[in-house]
């Protein structure tokens, strides 16, 4: 398995396609136990979700419901900027309903926290948060929804699967990590 460019970094392979599968695997069978005969809202967090969110969803037997909300802390660099914007909001009703979040990475936690306090205005019955992958070591508050988690990572940035660097990057199966 070879690095890859990204604009001025290269980037080596941090955890491979077939890892990521098998533990999206084990979180979707453990949501799917958890809301057997229920109906949650799976909530996507564009743009970094994606392809993580499919690959759930993917393996959600139950009944659900899908929607997508953008929100951003990131200007294309490898640090949060630490100032949060809701670009696309809630195209469903959550009100008295089960909502997922589907992150792709949990790093300082701010961009979650914002969400969290915008989705417990609608009233939902429930919130969790099912993220690939939580910085432990940077996160700056605490957030208790986070319920399913596939990889813990040490505070390095990452790249792939859904998550970009410049813009670039998105479309690699693997995560990369900066060589």
């Amino acid at each position: 398995m070879k690095n890859v460019n990204l604009s001025d970094k290269v980037f080596k392979i941090f955890i491979p396609s077939l890892e990521i599968k098998s533990r999206t695997g084990q979180l979707a069978k453990q949501i799917n136990l958890d809301y057997q005969n229920k109906t949650p809202v799976f909530v996507g967090v564009l743009n970094g979700s994606f392809m993580f969110m499919a690959a759930l969803i993917n393996q959600i037997t139950i009944n659900c419901e899908v929607s997508f909300v953008k929100i951003s802390s990131y200007k294309g660099g490898t640090k949060t900027s630490g100032i949060v914007q809701e670009i696309l909001g809630f195209d469903i009703n959550i009100t008295g309903r089960d909502v997922v979040i589907v992150e792709d990475i949990v790093d300082t936690g701010k961009t979650l926290e914002f969400l969290l306090a915008k989705i417990m205005e609608l009233k939902p019955a429930s919130v969790c948060v099912a993220t690939l992958l939580l910085k432990p070591d940077a996160l700056q508050t605490q957030i208790p929804q986070i319920t399913y988690v596939g990889f813990e990572i040490e505070n390095h940035f990452v790249v792939g699967y859904g998550m970009d660097y410049k813009n670039l990057g998105r479309n690699l199966k693997h995560i990369y990590q900066v060589c």
